[in-house]
């Protein structure tokens, strides 16, 4: 066969070829963008999902903390007498992990818990310290219950005794009707739960008879 015949048998066998039905290939064409479109959606709809359980973590807030309401009398010698300097224990939250109590955000609390009870003095004759010792967490739950064990030592700054040692143990619970983002319930109950320990605080120095002699606490 020469070149010629050759050509033209190929040329031929291409005209006969049958091509795709465009119609066919429209339907496949649109058919494909479908289901990436519906794979992209349920993509979009997994990642909102993970951002309103989870989110990002943010610490515990001041005001979500301090216990302002003024219900105890308490011993003159307190008032507008007590200060807070050091705060230890606490934990920085980082946002990709969970919520935490910081120092500073609590030693704000327990100031503005003390100045809305009329005991805090910037340059008061008492020093409060305070010791974060734990903050139990759950890993995870529907309802979430952090357990605060925080130490307060009171010392008379003039003569350096210790008026009260106390370690002061409380939890509290924070529910999907509290809120549904599970970053979030973890945040309500670390606030509850210090704030919870706040007012414990509160209610022992309520008890507090500081005499020129003795210190106790009241029965």
């Amino acid at each position: 066969m020469d070149e010629q015949s050759s050509y033209l048998s190929l040329k031929f066998s291409f005209l006969k070829t049958e091509l795709p039905d465009p119609r066919s290939l429209a339907a496949d064409f649109i058919g494909y963008f479908q289901e990436k479109r519906v794979k992209i959606g349920r993509l979009f709809l997994v990642i909102a999902m993970s951002g309103l359980l989870f989110g990002c973590a943010s610490g515990a807030k001041v005001e979500n903390m301090r216990y302002t309401e003024v219900s105890h009398q308490y011993d003159r010698a307190l008032e507008a007498n007590v200060d807070v300097n050091d705060v230890s224990g606490g934990t920085e939250t980082n946002p990709l992990w969970t919520s935490e109590i910081s120092n500073e955000a609590f030693r704000q609390a327990v100031r503005d818990s003390l100045s809305a009870q009329g005991l805090l003095g910037e340059q008061g004759n008492y020093d409060l310290a305070i010791q974060l010792l734990e903050v139990k967490q759950p890993i995870m739950g529907f309802d979430m219950t952090v357990t605060t064990h925080i130490r307060y030592v009171l010392t008379d700054k003039a003569t350096d005794e210790v008026v009260m040692d106390e370690m002061i143990i409380t939890p509290h619970t924070a529910t999907m009707g509290d809120a549904f983002a599970a970053i979030k319930r973890l945040r309500l109950a670390n606030e509850g739960s210090a704030k919870r320990n706040i007012e414990s605080l509160m209610d022992k120095l309520a008890q507090l008879k500081i005499e020129p002699s003795t210190v106790s606490l009241a029965d």
